[in-house]
């Protein structure tokens, strides 16, 4: 369906998810809840067969699974500028808010930044605690995947690059296929074929995601340009991220601190702020684009960063979504879905370890106050924007700097 009852589908996508990108606390979980409510109950775009098969497109595929959700659902009502219009007002709003938070936490020094900047660290602490607890239980409900889980967090904090990170996923994957294998789904309907001009672009849009991936490294080789490396750095961590947008953590750490383009400390506060923006954990690439080139135009370079971080995952839905129907009936990319979800979770318990834990607790005052966040978080269910905002305070007033 490319049209409403209004006629006005770009402009309705456009009024939808920017109201939901300045409301959409909580991550990509949560997003979904606000999504369903809002097209599903609220406006009766899709019903809730059709959600469900995008959404489990997009938790099939890298990339995160909310903004690749509304790419979707953009895509279905007004095409590829529909999908552009939706993903854009979706993020602009916490994008623009990160983009600034880089331009005052460049101008914040000395003492008082050092305070709330500790602050941010703790709180990445329980933020990533809780993500680790919630896709665990969620991701690895039994022994087989436990035991993936745990291989892969080993695995990385004996190796912690950047190719170890993919090949523990990819292991996981191998494991997944094989652990559970089970006969092909039923009752998913018959299969639709895509008209062949469709075809074409979905072929399109997955060949030059790979034409991307294999070249921009080979680019970055042959030029001194930093934003040739990173356009690829930012690229390639968008398009290797399974399980949600915190598993982008290790992978853009590994372009900005290993590199030497910002420092962990920087790139950590960057981190816990973004959870207490809402919107797409993704748009923390902004931060981190416009952190690395301070100065009047900094915010061109944050905005570099978010389209390449974002284009892989838009790509991938270009590309499958035409697909999905018959790709879905298929049991042994279930099975290898299932083992790399659980890989993700041993790589964000990694993360979790180091850099999060290991830069953020300073000590044992430090350790207590990311417990009682990591509570408030999971049991009292307070909204991780006001728990930051709590530990940037007591960061500045309470914790020792």
């Amino acid at each position: 369906m490319h049209a409403d009852a209004t006629g006005r589908p770009v402009a309705d996508l456009v009024k939808v998810f920017l109201v939901l990108g300045c409301r959409s606390f909580g991550g990509p979980v949560a997003h979904l809840g606000y999504f369903r409510a809002e097209l599903v109950e609220k406006r009766r775009w899709l019903d809730d067969s059709q959600y469900a098969d995008l959404v489990a497109l997009c938790q099939s595929l890298p990339g995160p699974a909310s903004s690749q959700l509304v790419f979707a659902v953009g895509m279905n009502r007004a095409g590829l500028i529909g999908a552009l219009a939706a993903s854009v007002s979706f993020t602009l709003p916490s994008a623009a808010l990160m983009i600034a938070f880089a331009y005052g936490a460049g101008a914040a020094g000395g003492a008082i930044g050092a305070g709330w900047l500790q602050g941010l660290k703790v709180a990445a602490v329980a933020v990533v605690a809780q993500a680790v607890w919630a896709m665990g239980q969620k991701l690895c409900p039994d022994g087989p995947r436990v035991a993936i889980c745990a291989a892969a967090a080993a695995a990385l904090l004996a190796f912690p690059t950047g190719p170890a990170q993919l090949a523990v996923i990819a292991a996981g994957a191998l494991a997944g296929a094989w652990a559970f294998r089970r006969p092909a789904a039923a009752g998913l309907g018959p299969e639709r074929r895509p008209p062949r001009r469709t075809r074409a672009a979905a072929a399109a849009a997955l060949a030059l995601f790979v034409l991307l991936l294999v070249a921009l490294p080979t680019l970055r080789a042959l030029t001194p340009s930093r934003h040739v490396a990173t356009f690829d750095g930012f690229y390639r961590a968008g398009a290797m991220v399974f399980g949600g947008g915190h598993v982008v953590l290790p992978l853009l750490s590994a372009e900005v601190v290993a590199t030497g383009w910002l420092t962990n400390e920087q790139f950590l506060a960057g981190y816990a702020a973004a959870q207490a923006l809402p919107g797409p954990l993704f748009t923390f690439a902004g931060y981190l684009g416009a952190a690395m080139a301070p100065g009047p135009l900094a915010w061109a370079d944050g905005l570099w960063c978010l389209f390449a971080v974002f284009l892989p995952g838009w790509l991938l839905v270009a590309g499958a979504l035409p697909f999905w129907e018959r790709l879905r009936a298929k049991p042994g990319a279930q099975a290898a879905l299932a083992g790399a979800n659980a890989s993700v979770v041993g790589v964000l318990l990694a993360a979790l370890y180091h850099p999060v834990s290991t830069e953020g607790l300073r000590s044992m005052t430090d350790a207590v106050a990311a417990g009682v966040a990591f509570a408030m978080l999971e049991h009292a269910r307070l909204p991780a924007w006001l728990v930051v905002l709590a530990l940037a305070l007591a960061g500045q007033w309470v914790l020792p700097h």
